[in-house]
Parts: C-alpha cells; sequence; structure tokens
C-alpha cells in the first residue's frame, strides 16, 4: 500500500529493479541480465541456422532471416552511406537492429515483460560502441590531423568565427552525440514500460473494486499501449542504427 494510504500500487522507479536471482564467481544475475544474455543468444542461434547452411532455395527460417538482413542492409545502411562504403558495416548494423528489436519486445512477452533498453546501461554500452567505431574511422581515414577537422568541423572559409564552430562541432560530436544516442532509446522504452505497467496494474486494482467500467476502459488501453509499443519497439531499433550509419557516413565523407 503506498505512502498515502491508497491501495492503488503506483508504478516508479522500483518497476525497474530487480533482485539477484543467482550468482556465480561473484557476479549476481538478475532477470534483466538474463533477458540480455538470452537475446544475444536468440539472435546468434538465428542467423546462425538460417545462413550456416546457407540453401540455394531458402526455408521459411532463412526466408525471413534474409528479408530482416536485406532490409537493414538496403533500406539503412545503403540509403545512408551508399553500397560501396557501407558493406562492410552491413554485420554489425544488421546485429545492433535485431539486439535492440529483440531487447525492448521483450516488454510485452507475458511472463517476460519488461524491455531491457529501459535499463541505461544497456544502450550505453551500445552507443559506446557505435563511437568507439566511429571515432576509429575517422582518424583511420583522414589522419590525425584530418580526423580533429572532420571532428571539429574545422573550415578556415568560417573566417573569425571558425574557432566558435569548431568547440560547438567538437563538444557535439565528442560528448552530446554518444550522450542523446544512448538516452534516446533509453528514454523511449523507459517511458513505454511505464505507462504499460501503469495501465495494466490499474485494470487489475479498478476491476477488484467498484470502478468495473473503468477497468474495462483501462484494460483496453493497455491493449492499445501494447500495440503502440510494438511501433515504437522496432521504430527504436530503426533510428538507432540509422544515427549510427550516418555518423559513420559523416567520418567516411570528406567534409564534415
Amino acid at each position: 500500500m503506498a505512502d498515502n494510504g491508497c491501495a492503488f500500487p503506483a508504478p516508479g522507479l522500483h518497476s525497474f529493479l530487480f533482485k539477484p536471482m543467482f550468482t556465480i564467481g561473484g557476479f549476481e544475475f538478475n532477470k534483466v541480465m538474463m533477458l540480455a544474455l538470452l537475446t544475444t543468444l536468440i539472435v546468434v542461434t538465428v542467423f546462425t541456422l538460417a545462413f550456416g547452411k546457407a540453401k540455394v532455395v531458402p526455408g521459411k527460417l532463412q526466408l525471413a532471416a534474409e528479408a530482416g538482413y536485406d532490409f537493414v542492409r538496403r533500406g539503412i545502411v545503403y540509403e545512408t552511406m551508399g553500397k560501396k562504403e557501407g558493406e562492410k558495416y552491413v554485420p554489425l548494423m544488421v546485429s545492433l537492429f535485431f539486439f535492440i528489436w529483440i531487447m525492448n519486445i521483450w516488454s510485452v512477452i507475458p511472463l517476460m515483460q519488461f524491455p531491457v533498453s529501459s535499463v541505461i546501461a544497456y544502450p550505453a554500452v551500445l552507443a559506446a560502441i557505435v563511437y568507439v567505431t566511429w571515432v576509429s574511422v575517422t582518424f583511420k581515414r583522414h589522419g590525425f590531423v584530418g580526423g580533429w577537422k572532420n571532428v571539429t568541423g574545422y573550415d578556415n572559409s568560417l573566417g573569425p568565427i571558425k574557432w566558435l564552430v569548431s568547440f560547438i562541432e567538437l563538444f557535439s560530436n565528442l560528448l552530446v552525440r554518444p550522450f542523446t544516442h544512448a538516452v534516446r532509446l533509453f528514454a523511449n522504452m523507459f517511458a513505454g514500460h511505464l505507462m504499460l505497467v501503469m495501465f495494466t496494474v490499474a485494470s487489475w486494482y479498478l476491476l477488484n473494486s467498484w470502478l468495473i467500467p473503468a477497468a474495462g476502459v483501462s484494460f483496453v488501453m493497455t491493449m492499445v499501449m501494447i500495440l503502440f509499443e510494438l511501433f515504437v519497439q522496432a521504430v527504436q531499433a530503426y533510428v538507432f542504427v540509422l544515427l549510427a550509419c550516418s555518423y559513420l557516413q559523416g567520418a567516411l565523407a570528406e567534409h564534415h
């Protein structure tokens, strides 16, 4: 029961905290970590089974995997980076897309019902992978001096304001970019899960009171939220990978 005497168990930060399920070598594993590991296992297993022994006439699994792979390759990577430059980054982007999508989709799976991406550590690590890749590609392509020019947007034609522009670009690219890349995914999944929990708990609470008609309305909203979340989960995976490709495209470009 809440502190204010209301029996409605309002969702909050406690909805995102889980006790350890077991400990191995001093490392505690909770529900979120297990879902992340399960996500990795699913992605690796599905693509291994689909492409490990690829056939000329694909079966259902291979056909589905090829469709997903081709969607990311042509619809995101090629469209953003071009075929020539983007081909080598397709495996990374496909892995990121499906890993994020499945982490998100746990939110609407019975018994699981939690999006891994709503814990900031996971989006932060994925954003860090993109960040390190982007920085590495930038300096590998342009060298030390050229790499800094690319990162800062240094341009002599800007005249006296070139230093101000360079400082803003440096701050934006090296600090703001990885932060917003991670937070965009985290915030959307955090808010979505909070809304789902609120409507689900409200439906049960109202059903056990005299406000049964209101429980019906809340249940309908829960179904609507689930459908909406299914859309948002895919969109967030798409946006994360799209931004990653755009960052790499900027790193490969001659002028920032």
